[in-house]
């Protein structure tokens, strides 16, 4: 009997009006290691990739030179995604290895990824291998300033590229990157594309477990981790007005039951203003193997345990992205839950 189906790879591509997405997305896509790539867009972004269109499909779908398919979204994103797989699956379109779908500049990307992640089929179908936000380097201060859904692209963001810096003058595009940073400590702005970018934009995944070295520091873009070992870090941004990111680092090992209850806890009582929570945590049951927890929103993935710590650092570090949280309600609550965990240790 078959088992089932390896998930598809999936990349959100956003950015706010003017960035420059259809333009690096051609490009992008006259790399050979994007061929059976399924391109979405929707109806105010299906421009500008004309000179890549060989051949008219039945329906909606249309085959580009560089192999791959693209499509219009004329409606429901769930319902769009499951035709596709239906129709991959029957053969009755050209076989697509992995998605790229392309938001409108005011599209707030958070829908996108609670479509597949909270969807009992897509979640199963597709694996999320990041999004990528462009940034307009000369517009992009005042954009971040005026647009909740600017800011909601960038604090949800994996990788952030700045665009047009060929117009914009040095102090402003510093000053750029340091409100972007604010918004989203764990995603560097680039400046510069690397050379491979596309051909390993698919490569990442919401699992970063599964590199026990670099990639998990990569991932909690743990540079300050040698900072004082209590609820620290990152000050809270104050760029991005209603969306803030902090981080913890702890020295206190808890046990796996308390880490669910902290888990449940950001989940239901903040989960829609949740909208990042990554973690690196210091477990009492086994010391020698750290628990990576993640969230998007109200969507838990599983715990999961490494094999070995990252590095020298055996301290918990929690980064958060939250949308009108108090840092204090957070920190509160970890706290309880420490000073709980060390009477427990006590008691025994």
């Amino acid at each position: 009997m078959a088992g089932p189906l390896p998930p598809l790879p999936l990349v959100i591509l956003t950015g706010f009006l003017g960035a420059g997405k259809t333009t690096r997305l051609n490009r992008w896509l006259a790399d050979p290691a994007l061929a059976e790539t399924l391109v979405i867009i929707n109806e105010f972004g299906a421009v500008g990739l004309d000179h890549l269109l060989v051949e008219e499909t039945p329906g909606e779908m249309v085959l580009m030179a560089a192999g791959c398919l693209c499509c219009t979204i004329r409606g429901d994103l769930v319902a769009t995604l499951e035709d596709l797989l239906r129709r991959r699956d029957n053969r009755r379109i050209a076989p697509f290895q992995r998605i790229l779908i392309e938001t409108t500049g005011l599209a707030d990307p958070l829908p996108i990824l609670q479509s597949v992640l909270q969807h009992p089929y897509l979640s199963k179908r597709f694996a999320i291998a990041g999004l990528v936000t462009l940034v307009d380097a000369v517009h992009g201060g005042d954009t971040l300033a005026r647009h909740a859904e600017a800011r909601r692209q960038v604090a949800l963001a994996d990788r952030i590229l700045l665009t047009k810096q060929d117009l914009a003058d040095p102090e402003a595009i510093a000053a750029l990157e340091e409100a972007v940073s604010g918004l989203n400590p764990t995603a560097r702005p680039l400046r510069e594309e690397p050379p491979d970018f596309a051909a390993t934009l698919f490569d990442n995944r919401f699992e970063p477990w599964r590199e026990a070295g670099s990639g998990i520091e990569a991932w909690l873009d743990a540079a300050e981790s040698a900072s004082p070992p209590h609820l620290s870090g990152h000050e809270a941004n104050r760029h991005g007005l209603d969306i803030e990111s902090f981080s913890f680092v702890s020295d206190h090992p808890v046990r796996p039951e308390s880490l669910v209850v902290f888990q449940e806890a950001m989940r239901i009582l903040h989960g829609p203003r949740l909208l990042r929570l990554k973690g690196l945590v210091a477990m009492a049951d086994d010391p020698d193997r750290p628990a990576v927890i993640h969230h998007v929103q109200s969507v838990m993935h599983p715990l999961q345990r490494l094999a070995r710590w990252p590095g020298r650092d055996r301290r918990t570090r929690l980064v958060f992205i939250v949308e009108g949280i108090p840092r204090a309600t957070i920190e509160t609550f970890w706290s309880a839950l420490v000073r709980a965990e060390s009477g427990a240790q006590e008691s025994r």
